[in-house]
């Protein structure tokens, strides 16, 4: 059964941050909302977590995962960013967008889209999310909470924790955060390209 936390949005209670968190360390998986919607986390190089995220969604191998940041100084470690790209994101940041970015090479391998070496990264406005991610000190692996054959994220906790309870180890709970996932732009051309619409303007990249 899955650990719940049941967290203030604005104001996390820092020991159910640490709990949460110290699963994470210990190879967990969890549930836990951001700025648009509730999301899969796991430690960057955790295989397992990896697998079981592809076995919840139905993933195959060309989907981009995504690197949650705390901000731009642990983003740049993952991606080539140059100066314009990085002028155009900084403008929208944070909030609810990712970015499909060259990689370096501290992504592993097998986080990367097989053809283009490319990852995606973000940095949400959420207060929750900053402080996991404070409390682990590097980013989240992370996947937008879709279930296979449904249109719309699963944006309650409690839900979440009835239909994942045996597939997921920790739900955080801040509440409803939202049900659009975030506006996806690719940058790995160098120039932008809007691949999905969600909760951010992606009328600026177009």
């Amino acid at each position: 059964m899955a650990r719940y936390f049941d967290v203030h949005p604005q104001d996390p209670q820092p020991r159910a941050i640490s709990q949460a968190i110290s699963m994470v360390r210990d190879g967990g998986l969890i549930a836990y909302p951001t700025d648009s919607c509730y999301a899969l986390g796991a430690q960057l190089g955790n295989k397992d977590a990896l697998d079981r995220i592809r076995s919840i969604r139905k993933l195959d191998s060309k989907h981009h995962f995504t690197l949650v940041c705390r901000d731009f100084a642990q983003l740049g470690q993952f991606v080539n960013i140059g100066n314009d790209v990085f002028r155009s994101i900084k403008s929208v940041t944070p909030g609810a967008y990712t970015f499909i970015l060259p990689a370096t090479k501290e992504v592993p391998r097998r986080l990367l889209h097989p053809k283009k070496k490319t990852v995606g990264v973000r940095i949400p406005d959420s207060r929750v999310v900053q402080a996991l991610l404070a409390e682990l000190g590097e980013p989240l692996l992370s996947s937008t909470l879709l279930l296979p054959d449904e249109e719309d994220p699963l944006t309650q906790g409690w839900d979440i924790k009835e239909r994942l309870d045996h597939q997921v180890d920790a739900v955080v709970d801040a509440g409803d955060c939202g049900s659009e996932p975030t506006t996806v732009v690719d940058f790995s051309s160098g120039v932008a390209e809007v691949v999905r619409r969600g909760a951010g303007d992606p009328s600026r990249f177009e």
